[in-house]
């Protein structure tokens, strides 16, 4: 997506009101002080961050040595070659033909003496790609410092000192981590086609933060972040997963930490977590965060006298510790530069309902101005982690009408929702929490990992509307689940869309969040140290609850606790794959 994101740096740096840092370091976006030059007036420093086949992404930094401080500065140059500017950040960046503007923007356009400015973009490219010879900053030419990494600093004690500079799509142009533990799971158990699709890292318990998650994995964090080193990533995708009196309406995913431990969660959790990715020899890596799914939502739909509620999501609303706990970590990650966090707002077969949607907006602009934190912390919103839901639905719209009937009143699939599939209900929710309160920049991540729904039973085509607005919605829907509430362990899913940047508007990235192959929860006693119960909704026999109007749960028999390896399921996923598995 498009735009210049908002600096969030706001505890760590020391910017004042005009935009100015007097002395010390750079961070994205920020002024720095410079080094002492007699003439020419300006240097800029011009460096190709990434490239890949069609395209590059580059930082420039331009230092102002004039003796006059200068208001609404602007860079110029020309490309030599089919350089084509997509995208750029911390400055507008234009392109007229080969001419490329980069103008100031409102909250960093005075450029003091001596102090310096960056910004940075994409484009397209095709042949050689090289470096302008030529740069002006406000008419005057400058001298070019291009393409070195020796100005870098000595002391690399602090992250933000070295960290590279802050984009608005964290995915846009990056080679994703992809996770050794899983990829070596999915390898050995007949998925060698996909091992190389990167997932996330889950921690989901205070172990997992040094020994690595549920089931067979052993990487810790620190493990997982020098094997990206080791890869040559930019980027690193990772779970926060530990609320006290996690996942409240539910059993299956519940963890370790009570719902009072609030001060736990704080200093055993998310402060060793956030020291890790403070070290400056990841400051080069991306860390996409997404902040404790389920959690929120659950505040809006399972509470109160509503049919679904339960007493321990009332518990979470009245002691106020998921806000509490959100709100942390946002703070906390934000602190650190090259960390990009995205709060989890469930799925549209959740939140997608009038009495949901706006209230989830703002119950999340509450926690992310709560404990610290405020809206500058937030890179975007993840939407159906760790679930089924399509990501489009091809053949039905939610404005059909069967026998002049809406299908919002007459599907009971619908159900008077407003949206029928994942981005839909993604590009809105956004729209919404601008609305709120939320910068214009952000984005959402959409969970692809296993919501294909392929295989023999996909429709190939919209159902005829001669029938019942049931029976052209049930023929209809790719989504082949009995129920829009189940969640667990999904007979007939399928892997999805693979991992993608920028797939469409407001959406940063369609992503395999949670790896597939890891079970959601079981149906059955299973002794564990990780605090996960039965749950009803594993069992394929349960016949349902309020939560998804009393239907069977669809789930896969035999499955072992949240986390652990599923070989029955990831076998299905590979069969069932949409866009099929080569």
């Amino acid at each position: 997506m498009t735009g210049t994101r908002t600096p969030a740096r706001k505890r760590r740096t020391a910017l004042l009101a005009a935009g100015a840092l007097l002395g010390g370091t750079l961070g994205a976006g920020a002024l720095m002080q410079g080094t002492a030059s007699a003439a020419p007036a300006c240097t800029v420093d011009y460096k190709i961050a990434n490239e890949w086949s069609s395209g590059f992404s580059a930082s420039v930094k331009v230092t102002n040595s004039a003796a006059a401080t200068l208001s609404n500065w602007k860079v110029e140059w020309e490309f030599a070659g089919s350089q084509q500017v997509s995208q750029g950040w911390s400055a507008s960046v234009t392109q007229s033909g080969k001419k490329v503007t980069a103008t100031a923007p409102s909250w960093n356009s005075t450029l003091a003496t001596g102090a310096s400015a960056e910004f940075g973009f994409n484009a397209s490219s095709s042949g050689t790609n090289s470096i302008p010879s030529s740069f002006t900053l406000n008419g005057v030419t400058c001298n070019v410092d291009s393409g070195s990494d020796d100005d870098n600093d000595d002391d690399n004690s602090d992250n933000d000192d070295n960290a590279a500079a802050r984009v608005d799509n964290p995915y846009e142009g990056a080679q994703l981590y992809v996770n050794e533990d899983w990829s070596r799971q999915a390898a050995e158990s007949g998925g060698e086609a996909i091992a190389d699709e990167p997932t996330a890292v889950w921690l989901d318990r205070i172990a997992a933060i040094e020994s690595g998650s549920a089931g067979e994995n052993t990487m810790g964090l620190r493990d997982h972040l020098d094997a990206a080193l080791e890869q040559g990533a930019d980027a690193l995708q990772m779970v926060t997963y530990n609320l006290p009196g996690r996942d409240c309406a539910a059993l299956a995913s519940q963890g370790e930490l009570g719902p009072d431990e609030i001060d736990k969660y704080k200093n055993e959790f998310i402060d060793p977590i956030a020291e890790i990715l403070s070290d400056s020899k990841y400051a080069d890596l991306r860390i996409i965060n997404v902040v404790e799914i389920d959690s929120l939502p659950n505040l809006i739909t399972n509470v109160g006298s509503r049919e679904t509620a339960t007493e321990n999501c009332d518990e979470m609303l009245a002691n106020g510790n998921y806000v509490e706990g959100v709100g942390y970590a946002l703070a906390t990650f934000g602190d650190i530069e090259n960390v990009y966090n995205y709060i989890d707002i469930g799925h549209h077969g959740w939140i997608g309902w009038d009495d949901n949607f706006s209230a989830t907006a703002e119950l999340l602009y509450e926690a992310s101005n709560t404990a610290g934190a405020t809206v500058d912390d937030v890179a975007g919103f993840a939407a159906n982690t760790a679930n089924y839901g399509a990501t489009v639905e091809p053949y039905f719209s939610i404005d059909d009408t069967v026998g002049g009937k809406s299908i919002r009143e007459g599907s009971s699939w619908v159900d008077w929702n407003r949206y029928v599939d994942e981005q839909s209900f993604a590009q809105a929710f956004r729209e919404e929490a601008v609305s709120v309160g939320f910068n214009s920049d952000v984005g959402v991540i959409i969970d692809t990992s296993r919501n294909g729904w392929g295989g023999p039973d996909r429709p190939t085509g919209p159902a005829s509307k001669d029938g019942t607005a049931d029976e052209y919605v049930d023929g209809s829907r790719i989504d082949r689940r009995i129920h829009l509430g189940n969640w667990c362990n999904q007979a007939g899913a399928g892997l999805g869309e693979r991992p993608t940047a920028s797939p469409a508007t407001g959406i940063d990235a369609y992503a395999w969040i949670k790896p597939p192959g890891e079970s959601d929860g079981t149906g059955e006693d299973i002794p564990n140290d990780e605090g996960k119960s039965p749950d009803g909704m594993c069992d394929p026999d349960y016949e349902g609850n309020p939560r998804n109007q009393n239907n069977p749960s669809g789930a896969l028999p035999n499955a072992p606790v949240s986390g652990h390896w599923f070989q029955a399921q990831f076998e299905e996923l590979l069969e069932n794959a949409y866009p099929p598995v080569d």
